[in-house]
């Protein structure tokens, strides 16, 4: 899916929201958990529930990865439901991946091969090898860490380089020029939103992945605000909100209002900014 595709999905649901299928075991509903697909039976009914209100899925694989090959297949499975039932829909691998070329590499076919998912999360900390093999994918995303919302990103990403500016305005300067607004996009955390003002300037035509609204406590009004840009620009991520709004047997019709709330809301700030 390019940029412009997502841009139609957005206005057709009138929403930039993408659901974070952070499907942790230990808070699966009583209802699932002794099934031996329990994950991918909570997920099926996740999006079922959510598909009318949302333009992007985003299963984090810590989550399935935990579980060993049973996990795996969970996520694999996840990503082919949402493929076969719900072919507009983007799909982010939230793997945070990032190593040398070959590696990356091969990172970059796992994710991407028969078309799993759309866009795939990179730590840019090794540099552009790490980011060049997934942008090699035609038709594919690389997801670049930038600024996230962790109370400790600021060990790191606010640090001072010897130009004078943070390191993450540094990585963002860098690495918008390895790809495209067609094939790259950046992770801004949703409680810096006074920052996204920043980075709207130095990427004026990138998506933006943002984390943090929700539980994390950011807000959906000023990252639209700050983030905003002709193509909206945004897809902002929220998780246990949504996923976890009910832990029993009617999590399925509670996950559906939550996330048609965040939609209500979108609607209106995309009227209010675009």
């Amino acid at each position: 899916m390019d940029r412009r595709q997502l841009f139609e999905q957005i206005k057709k649901k009138e929403s930039f929201l993408c659901v974070g299928l952070d499907s942790e075991l230990a808070k699966l509903p009583p209802v699932l958990r002794e099934s031996a697909q329990a994950q991918f039976a909570f997920n099926r009914s996740i999006v079922d529930a959510t598909a009318p209100y949302a333009v992007c899925y985003k299963p984090n694989l810590a989550f399935y990865e935990q579980d060993g090959a049973r996990g795996f297949s969970a996520f694999v499975n996840t990503c082919r439901y949402i493929r076969d039932n719900y072919p507009d829909m983007f799909i982010i691998a939230d793997a945070k991946r990032g190593d040398i070329g070959n590696t990356s590499r091969m990172y970059a076919e796992a994710f991407f091969k028969d078309g799993l998912v759309d866009a795939l999360t990179v730590s840019p900390y090794m540099g552009r090898d790490t980011v060049a093999p997934v942008l090699e994918h035609e038709g594919r995303w690389a997801v670049v860490l930038a600024l996230t919302s962790n109370p400790s990103a600021d060990d790191f990403q606010k640090q001072l380089m010897a130009n004078g500016s943070p390191l993450y305005e540094n990585v963002i300067n860098t690495s918008k020029e390895w790809g495209t607004p067609d094939n790259m996009m950046y992770v801004v955390g949703a409680t810096r939103a006074d920052m996204l003002a920043g980075v709207r300037e130095m990427v004026p035509e990138h998506f933006l992945l943002v984390p943090g609204v929700g539980a994390q406590g950011g807000s959906l009004e000023d990252v639209a605000k700050f983030g905003m840009n002709k193509m909206c620009g945004l897809l902002v991520n929220s998780s246990r909100n949504i996923i976890f709004a009910d832990a029993g047997s009617e999590f399925a019709d509670a996950a559906a209002r939550a996330a048609a709330g965040v939609q209500a809301q979108m609607r209106g700030l995309l009227g209010k900014y675009l």
